[in-house]
């Protein structure tokens, strides 16, 4: 597998992410950010936190799909949230718990999540972006 993920020791271990991966493949593979659209570009869950996360996951792994790859081959990802605090976090790992349900996998790369004011159009609340190694 090009993507191996770890914790070191002397970091905290986090149950949603690793803190390490270590990428040996040859093609990388850089994803724009997925919000949450279906594939004919309607919004998914309006005003749901936990709808939106999931279904920017699975438009991740589609996206990945397409490329050959899967969230075996994420070596980083990084969440845009529209007004993040931190008692969002709940519905944030909802919305992946269901991803991971339904995808038979839980992505749990390093990652890095930043509140933001907006994001392209009012009605997404959060933005999903990835990049993947494969051979």
């Amino acid at each position: 597998m090009a993507v191996t993920l770890m914790n070191p020791t002397g970091l905290p271990r986090i149950d949603a992410y690793h803190q390490v991966s270590v990428s040996t493949g040859s093609k990388l593979v850089f994803l724009a950010g997925q919000v949450a659209w279906d594939a004919d570009g309607v919004t998914v869950g309006e005003g749901d936190l936990a709808a939106q996360v999931e279904q920017c996951y699975l438009n991740v792994a589609t996206a990945l799909a397409g490329a050959g790859a899967t969230f075996a081959h994420v070596a980083k990802l990084t969440v845009y949230v529209v007004d993040w605090t931190p008692d969002k976090m709940p519905l944030f790992l909802e919305g992946v718990a269901r991803a991971s349900a339904r995808l038979g996998a839980t992505p749990v790369p390093p990652g890095t999540l930043l509140g933001v004011a907006a994001l392209d159009v009012p009605e997404h609340l959060v933005e999903l972006e990835a990049t993947a190694v494969i051979d």
